[in-house]
């Protein structure tokens, strides 16, 4: 379901743009005329010929990418994809397991932690980088939904903290006026009319966002 959402927003980058995908399996299937996938490869019997996922990461970045996407977060690539994202590569997104919107920071730390980047830094690249998280969970009768919308927002102590925006229990949230705005600098309008229930108009909306996260 991960895949499918990123998929899905990915499906909305103008057809000018050039995406490129990196992951360890080809599981994006954006519709869209211009995407470049590069695939990571385990060694050979021999030990040799193994082509690592950060790799392809600093690769990606020669490839003049619009957005440049990792399938999924699960190492030190982290590292390369922060530092992307801060050097004009807006419009990045990937996906991270966590159990929860509010313990994506705490998840980022750890897997940072790999790639040798202390978690002062983390923190700094993450909120330079990152605006939008959009967790996916799999229910008890094996559906699998959208169930929040959350923003990055620097915390107490110089930490990072989700902010709902959307649930899908409780529809929109204080996280909201942030989700609005960093709509309006993209030229998009808010998926909230005033009169309208949470929920027919976060799909218009997310459909607009472009996050660098989903979990």
């Amino acid at each position: 379901m991960k895949t499918t959402v990123l998929s899905a927003l990915l499906a909305r980058v103008p057809a000018e743009e050039r995406i490129v995908l990196v992951e360890d399996a080809e599981e994006l299937r954006p519709r869209h005329p211009h995407v470049v996938r590069l695939v990571s490869r385990p060694a050979n019997v021999e030990g040799a010929g193994t082509v690592l996922l950060r790799d392809l990461v600093r690769q990606a970045l020669r490839m003049r990418p619009d957005r440049l996407v990792v399938g999924e977060v699960r190492g030190a690539e982290v590292c390369e994809l922060l530092a992307a994202l801060n050097t004009g590569h807006d419009g990045g997104a990937g996906t991270v397991h966590a159990n929860s919107p509010r313990e994506v920071p705490a998840r980022l730390e750890a897997l940072a932690a790999l790639g040798g980047m202390t978690p002062e830094a983390l923190r700094s690249q993450v909120a330079a980088a990152i605006q939008v998280v959009l967790h996916v969970r799999r229910r008890a009768d094996g559906r699998r939904v959208l169930e929040g919308v959350g923003i990055v927002r620097r915390g107490d102590a110089e930490g990072l903290v989700v902010v709902p925006a959307w649930g899908r229990e409780g529809g929109w949230a204080a996280g909201r006026p942030d989700l609005g705005a960093m709509l309006a600098e993209r030229g998009v309008d808010a998926p909230w009319p005033s009169a309208a229930g949470g929920r027919p108009a976060l799909q218009a909306g997310v459909a607009s966002l472009r996050p660098a996260v989903t979990a």
